[in-house]
């Protein structure tokens, strides 16, 4: 009986070893840009189809993160690095982060990208119900997401993943 018990958790644990392997391994379909629509901290409209053409990273932050407070003059790096070469960045402040921490944030660090504000959180549902902060996607020329960051990126990675995706035709 011992042994049938051991030879049965074995089994399991190994199914669940391979079925964890699997779904680290699984490549995932690129999916679309969700239809949203942000409004930036300067009263900019900005929808899917206007970013089109371009290659966006979108960042899902809060002034509250502190990785997130950490991260951005990373993300200041990376977008003055490619804003010449038709690349887009988004920062989304989070529905729970106040308008005013954000405004003061953006001003007093001169974030020279586009800043929005996600006041009801529908952007944070369309684009995979994002709660954990920083979040951020790379989204191709298509309007296809290419890669989804949980927690600050590798930017020595997140930068090669630019230049090649920069590269590629729209």
């Amino acid at each position: 009986m011992k042994l049938v018990r051991h030879t049965i958790i074995a089994g399991v644990a190994a199914a669940a070893i391979a079925g964890a392997a699997y779904v680290a391994l699984a490549p995932s379909a690129p999916a679309h840009v969700p239809p949203v629509t942000l409004i930036t901290i300067q009263g900019e409209k900005l929808t899917a189809e206007d970013l089109r053409g371009k290659v966006v990273l979108v960042n899902f932050w809060a002034t509250s993160c502190t990785t997130c407070v950490e991260e951005m003059p990373k993300l200041v790096d990376t977008y003055r690095k490619h804003r010449g070469r038709g690349f887009e960045t988004i920062a989304v402040a989070m529905s729970y982060d106040p308008p005013n921490y954000v405004l003061h944030y953006a001003a007093k660090s001169a974030l020279p990208f586009k800043v929005a504000l996600d006041p009801t959180g529908a952007a944070a549902r369309a684009f995979g119900d994002v709660s954990l902060t920083p979040t951020t996607f790379v989204i191709d020329r298509r309007g296809m997401i290419v890669k989804r960051y949980l927690g600050e990126p590798d930017f020595p990675e997140l930068d090669a993943l630019i230049e090649r995706t920069l590269a590629e035709a729209g």
